[in-house]
C-alpha cells in the first residue's frame, strides 16, 4: 500500500500540468481522481480501492445536525443518532439528511467543515448533502422546513393550483441556485403522489390529484434542479413516493402503524403510477419506494406481496427495474429497519408486513427487493454481518455502491466539494428570489364564491383602504392594505384566515405535525363567523394543507378563497388584486365526510364535488 505524501485532498498537479485533488494523499494522480476522464471509469477505478467497510457506508443515509455557529456537532442531537465524526470516521457514511439551517453562512461554512472532516476518510470520499423541501410554510421534521433564509414559496400544491409547468420550473430553478450555494446537492423531493384520499396528511407537498398534471409538473421540477444534464451546477433529486404513495387506507399516514395500508379499491393503481415513467425518462437520480404496504393489488394477474414498498421484490425490481428501466439509485424511506426513539417517544419501524423480523433479516429483504440505500439509518454493523454471513454477497454492495458513486462523480463533488460563504451569502433570499416567491404565493390564491352580500356587488377585489377587521393575519400586513379595527362593528370588511381542520395526535414521535383525521370544522366557528359577518361582509381564507369541508362556510362569508402557503401580506395582494389571483384548484373540495368516508381511496375526484379541481373564479 502506498504511504500518503501530501494531505488527503490536497490540491496537487502532476506532470504533464493536470491539476486534481489528492483525495488519498498518495502523490498519485489515480484515475478516480483525475477530472478528464468518464464516470464509468472514475468509479470502477474507485470501487476497486474500496474496503467492504468504505462500500457499506455509502448505502446508509442519516440525519446530522450543524452546529448554531456553522460548526460540525459533536454530540448527538435532537434527531441525529451519532456524533458527525463518528457517522464519517468510524462508519464511512457519507450521504447525510440536514434539518435546520438558520441562516446562509452558517450553512455553507458547517458544510465546508462536514467535507473537510469527509477528506480525512482514507479515500476522501466527498459528502452528498440532502434535505426535505425548504422553500415554503410547513414546518414538519418528518416532512419540510419552512423557508427561513431561502426564497418562501407556496407548498407544491400552490404551484399546482398556478397551472404553469413554468413557474414551476422557475421555482425549481432559484431553488437549485440556494440550495447549492450552500452545499445542498441533493433533494428528497418532488413528490409525486396523487391526492386523492382527502384525509391524508402528506398533500401539501404534492402536485394535487390529476396524474397528468402531476406528471407534467414533476418534470418541469426536475428540470429546474437537475438542469438538463447532471452536472456540478445541478441538485440530484430523489422522486418520491414509488408506485404512488396517496391512497392510503382511511388516509391515515403510513408513517405510522395505524396508516401502514394502502388500498385500491377503484382499481385505479396505474393513475398512482403515471407520473413515474416520465420523471424517469427525464432522468431522475433516485427514487423513493413509500412506507405503505399495498392490499389486494395485482399486477399482471399476479398478487403483490402484502409488505411495505420498500420490501417489495415486485415493486422495485419487479416493476421499477424491470419494466420500466430505471437504473438509478434507490433510497427506502426513513428507518424501515430501526426503531426511531426520540426523547420520551418512539416511532417504531415502517417494517410493514414484515414486523417478525430482525434487523438483520429487514435488511436482507430490502436488498433482495432491489434497494440501494437505506434512509435514515447507520446501522453499518447489520450489513457487514449480512455479508460476512454469506446472506448478502459483496457483488450485491458493489452493484449498489456503484451506482451511489455514480451520481457524486456526476455532481462534480469529488474535483470540488466547498462553497464560498460571500456567494452563499448573497445568493441565498436574493431580492429577485424573493419577489418571485411572493408573487407566487399572491397568485395561486383560489377564488371559491364571490357573492358578495345579498343586493350588493362582489366584494373582491376589496377596496382601497377600507376599516378591516381581522383575525390570524398581522396587524403590520392590514395596516398596509387598509385601517386595522378591533370590532367587526366598526369595519368595512371581515378577513378571516382559517387553516383546514385536523385533529390533533401526539403520541407517537413525529405524530403531532401530521394533520390527520376529519375535515369538518368545528360547529361552534360557523355560529362565531355568523355573528362577525352580521355587523359587515366577512372574506374567508382557507389554508388547504389538505381538503376542508367548507360547505357550512359559505351561506356566512360575502367571498371565500384558499391558499397554500401565502404570507398574509401576499394574501391581501392577492385580495385587493394588487397581484392577480389566478390559483385553481388542485384537487375537488368534498361536499361531507360522509362523501369522504364513501370514496375509494384511489379514485381522483368526485361525481360531485363541492368544487372541483380545477375551479377558480377571475378577479
Amino acid at each position: 500500500m502506498t504511504e500518503p505524501t501530501a494531505a488527503p485532498g490536497a490540491w496537487a498537479t502532476d506532470e504533464r500540468g493536470v491539476r486534481y485533488r489528492d483525495l488519498n494523499g498518495n502523490g498519485i494522480l489515480d484515475p478516480y481522481e483525475d477530472p478528464r476522464l468518464d464516470t464509468p471509469s472514475r468509479v470502477e477505478d474507485l470501487l476497486a480501492r474500496l474496503s467492504l467497510e468504505e462500500k457499506a457506508g455509502l448505502m446508509f443515509q442519516t440525519v446530522i445536525e450543524a452546529g448554531e455557529d456553522g460548526s460540525v456537532l459533536e454530540q448527538p442531537g435532537r434527531i441525529s443518532k451519532s456524533p458527525t465524526s463518528v457517522v464519517v470516521l468510524d462508519k464511512h457514511l457519507t450521504h447525510f439528511n440536514v434539518h435546520v439551517l438558520k441562516d446562509a453562512r452558517m450553512a455553507a461554512r458547517w458544510h465546508n467543515a462536514v467535507q473537510a472532516l469527509a477528506e480525512r476518510t482514507p479515500h476522501g470520499i466527498p459528502v452528498t448533502i440532502s434535505t426535505d423541501p425548504r422553500h415554503s410554510f410547513i414546518e414538519n421534521a418528518g416532512v419540510s422546513f419552512t423557508a427561513t433564509a431561502f426564497s418562501q414559496w407556496p407548498e407544491p400544491l400552490g404551484l399546482a393550483a398556478l397551472r404553469d409547468a413554468d413557474a414551476v420550473r422557475e421555482f425549481a430553478d432559484i431553488a437549485r441556485q440556494e440550495y447549492v450555494a450552500v452545499g445542498i446537492r441533493a433533494a428528497l423531493h418532488p413528490t409525486l403522489d396523487l391526492a386523492t384520499e382527502p384525509r391524508w396528511a402528506r398533500q401539501a407537498g404534492t402536485f394535487g390529484q390529476d396524474p397528468d398534471l402531476v406528471a407534467a409538473l414533476g418534470v418541469a421540477y426536475l428540470e429546474g434542479f437537475q438542469q438538463e444534464v447532471l452536472g456540478p451546477g445541478s441538485v440530484a433529486c430523489t422522486s418520491k413516493h414509488f408506485p404512488g404513495g396517496g391512497p392510503q387506507k382511511d388516509g391515515e399516514d403510513a408513517h405510522f402503524p395505524y396508516g401502514r395500508e394502502q388500498v385500491y379499491p377503484g382499481g385505479r393503481f396505474a393513475d398512482h403510477l403515471k407520473p413515474f415513467p416520465p420523471v424517469i425518462e427525464a432522468g431522475t437520480a433516485a427514487i423513493m419506494p413509500y412506507y405503505g404496504m399495498p392490499v389486494g393489488l395485482e399486477l399482471d394477474g399476479e398478487p403483490v406481496e402484502e409488505v411495505g414498498f420498500g420490501y417489495n421484490r415486485q415493486i422495485v425490481t419487479g416493476l421499477l427495474r424491470e419494466r420500466l428501466g430505471f437504473d438509478g439509485v434507490v433510497v427506502t424511506d426513513w428507518e424501515l429497519v430501526n426503531d426511531n426513539h426520540v426523547g420520551d417517544q418512539v416511532l417504531p419501524a415502517r417494517a410493514w408486513g414484515v414486523e417478525h423480523l430482525d434487523p438483520h433479516g429487514r435488511m436482507e429483504r430490502i436488498l433482495d427487493a432491489g434497494a440501494d440505500q437505506f434512509g435514515g439509518e447507520e446501522c453499518v454493523d447489520v450489513l457487514l454481518d449480512l455479508v460476512r454471513q454469506g446472506r448478502v454477497s459483496e457483488a450485491r454492495v458493489d452493484e449498489s455502491a456503484r451506482r451511489l458513486l455514480a451520481v457524486k462523480f456526476r455532481l462534480g463533488l469529488f474535483d470540488d466539494p466547498y462553497v464560498d460563504e460571500d456567494v452563499a451569502e448573497q445568493t441565498v433570499g436574493r431580492a429577485d428570489f424573493r419577489d418571485a416567491g411572493y408573487a407566487a404565493q399572491a397568485g395561486s390564491v383560489t377564488v371559491l364564491t364571490n357573492p358578495g352580500s345579498p343586493g350588493a356587488a362582489p366584494i373582491l377585489p376589496l377596496a382601497n383602504g377600507p376599516r378591516i377587521y381581522a383575525e390570524n393575519l398581522h396587524a403590520d400586513a392590514v395596516g398596509h392594505h387598509g385601517q386595522p379595527v378591533e370590532r367587526p362593528e366598526d369595519a368595512d370588511v371581515a378577513i378571516v384566515r382559517l387553516m383546514a381542520p385536523f385533529e390533533a395526535r401526539s403520541d407517537l414521535f413525529l405524530e403531532s405535525w401530521f394533520h390527520q383525521g376529519s375535515l369538518d370544522f368545528p360547529p361552534g366557528l360557523v355560529v362565531r363567523l355568523q355573528r362577525i359577518a352580521a355587523h359587515c361582509p366577512l372574506v374567508l381564507d382557507v389554508v388547504l394543507d389538505r381538503p376542508a369541508i367548507v360547505e357550512p362556510l359559505l351561506p356566512v362569508a360575502a367571498a371565500v378563497v384558499a391558499s397554500y402557503g401565502s404570507s398574509d401580506e401576499a394574501l391581501l395582494d392577492a385580495l385587493t388584486g394588487r397581484i392577480a389571483p389566478v390559483g385553481r384548484l388542485p384537487f375537488d373540495l368534498p361536499r361531507s365526510m360522509d362523501q369522504v368516508r364513501s370514496h375509494p381511496e384511489d379514485v381522483p375526484g368526485y361525481d360531485d364535488p363541492l368544487f372541483p379541481c380545477g375551479h377558480g373564479l377571475p378577479l
